[in-house]
């Protein structure tokens, strides 16, 4: 599951059911997109009301929990267990929506693209036969085999790499407590890769080590000042 793929999918069934669809869906739909996401995509996860409610702007809770009901009856939004009111959270699960009968988004950048090249010939007397450049609609630029999902390492993870490597500088113990505290984020963003992340602590470690100390120089510089005095 990734963003691309269930925005694609959204968007592919609004144009399939112009009917039916209003701000206040797309609205709910891709804050609960954005806040599993910062959970790091999780299966299931709370969506507390009232926050929702102050993200998008809604102030009726009647209006959120029906558009909330709808996404639920549309198949995007699996309800795993209903709150018992608007101060609490519901908890649920984003679900890959596969009911659209075909790809109307695409038909929809098609048959506008086709009418504005019709209208760009018109207006300038091109020929047809002068353009060569097809249209072509990327379905898949980022497809679940090129996204990799992150997965957290156990502390028996981070101390076989750690010998693998033979890192000398990295604590196990303080790599996983500290990036385990920040939910694996750096930064704003998830983590891609723990494996670099820990070659560049030892890195980092390696070379504030051999870093020259000043207080250490001053001190042996004052003791042979001495010597040469007194020698």
């Amino acid at each position: 599951m990734n963003g691309y793929d269930l925005s694609r999918d959204w968007f592919d069934f609004c144009f399939e059911n112009p009917e039916k669809i209003k701000p206040n869906h797309s609205a709910i739909y891709f804050f609960a997109i954005e806040h599993c996401n910062r959970l790091g995509w999780k299966d299931k996860f709370g969506l507390p009301s009232s926050m929702t409610m102050e993200a998008i702007g809604i102030k009726s809770y009647n209006t959120y929990i029906k558009s909330l009901n709808e996404l639920v009856d549309w198949g995007f939004i699996k309800m795993i267990e209903r709150s018992k009111n608007q101060y609490s959270s519901n908890i649920i699960a984003l679900s890959e929506f596969d009911k659209a009968l075909d790809k109307a988004l695409d038909k929809a950048f098609i048959k506008h693209a086709t009418k504005q090249s019709e209208s760009t010939i018109q207006s300038t007397g091109e020929s047809i036969d002068s353009i060569d450049k097809q249209l072509t609609i990327n379905k898949e630029p980022l497809t679940k085999s090129r996204v990799k999902k992150f997965s957290p390492p156990s502390l028996e993870d981070i101390k076989n790499q750690i010998l693998e490597k033979k890192y000398t500088t990295v604590s196990a113990v303080s790599f996983y407590n500290f990036y385990e505290s920040k939910n694996w984020m750096i930064g704003k963003n998830k983590m891609a890769d723990w494996k670099k992340a820990l070659g560049g602590w030892e890195s980092r470690n390696l070379e504030n080590n051999n870093k020259p100390n000043p207080e250490k120089s001053t001190d042996h510089q004052k003791v042979m000042s001495k010597l040469e005095k007194y020698g």
